[in-house]
């Protein structure tokens, strides 16, 4: 009888795909996968099962804070691997930036504040190249295949063309606040150094307008002078001039040509804001030490060399007393 269960069963179980396997087998599927199929009523029960479960329109802390934590990578960027694998390998690794900094000590970290605030002059110097890189190629090519012209003139104009562009890059950045903090991100930098070019090339383009003008007998227009303002909020307030300061600006303004006074004041500012951003570094710095040696000393795990600073840091205390 045999082929007459069949005969019947085909009309009740022609949609299930799955009549044709080993019953073990087929026992071992439903047992072990994670959607559970019934036969040809499965999609109606999980369709049924779908509507009848009300959806919960309050936002559920644990899975926005589990949906977070899937937004981050299981592994740094460092490992070759980003998909996961051998992620236990990578819990306990920090960055080498990271661990050289955990290992410095007090002096490493003074003398880095005080070496990056020497170096950045050479880098405002390189970005100042950089942004000038056209004058540079135009300079260049007057020196190796100069017309008649160019060679009775040494290329006096297009040496002047790129001595302008430095000098006026330089002062953009500073002004900008290039470079004034060593813990902003590079792509801020960036930001800055662009801006600068973008300046620079909106002052030539001003220039030429009024040049124009006078060719022609036009009224000269009037534009909105180009005074750089710092791009970032800096971490220590705006510090006030001392009447040194003032004596030293003014000096430094009475060899500058009247158009570039206020990009030359405004950079010589940037200066003065970058000094000061490396005091209060300093001084946090040192704030922090005495806050150690502090605890050292109740903790009665005083140093020699904090017996030596403390002595010092009291004779000074006297003296400004």
């Amino acid at each position: 009888m045999g082929w007459w269960d069949s005969l019947w069963a085909s009309s009740t179980s022609a949609d299930d795909p799955l009549r044709k396997l080993d019953p073990k087998l087929r026992e071992f599927l439903e047992k072990e996968s994670p959607v559970k199929y019934n036969g040809s009523n499965a999609p109606q029960a999980q369709a049924s099962q779908q509507t009848t479960e009300p959806t919960s329109l309050i936002p559920n802390p644990e899975a926005e804070r589990g949906s977070e934590a899937s937004d981050k990578p299981i592994v740094p960027r460092e490992s070759q691997f980003q998909d996961g694998r051998y992620a236990h390998l990578w819990k306990s690794y920090k960055p080498l930036a990271e661990v050289e900094a955990e290992t410095k000590s007090n002096h490493e970290k003074l003398m880095d504040v005080l070496e990056g605030y020497k170096e950045r002059k050479a880098q405002i110097g390189r970005a100042a190249l950089e942004n000038c890189a056209l004058e540079q190629v135009d300079w260049r090519t007057c020196m190796a295949n100069p017309s008649f012209s160019e060679r009775m003139t040494l290329c006096r104009d297009q040496v002047k063309k790129f001595e302008k562009c430095y000098m006026t890059q330089t002062r953009l950045l500073k002004a900008l606040g290039y470079l004034s903090d060593l813990d902003r991100s590079p792509q801020v930098e960036e930001d800055i150094q662009m801006h600068a070019d973008a300046l620079y090339h909106r002052m030539l383009k001003q220039e030429a307008e009024i040049e124009a003008a006078k060719k022609e007998g036009r009224p000269i227009p009037k534009f909105a002078p180009l005074v750089p303002r710092p791009m970032v909020n800096a971490s220590a307030p705006e510090p006030e001039l001392t009447p040194e300061q003032q004596e030293m600006l003014k000096a430094r303004l009475e060899n500058v040509a009247e158009e570039d006074r206020a990009a030359e004041e405004e950079a010589i500012k940037g200066e003065i804001r970058a000094k000061a951003e490396v005091a209060s570094k300093v001084q946090s710095m040192w704030q922090q030490q005495e806050r150690e040696r502090q605890m050292r000393k109740q903790k009665g795990e005083e140093t020699m060399w904090d017996r030596v600073a403390g002595a010092f840091s009291s004779s000074n205390s006297q003296e400004k007393k």
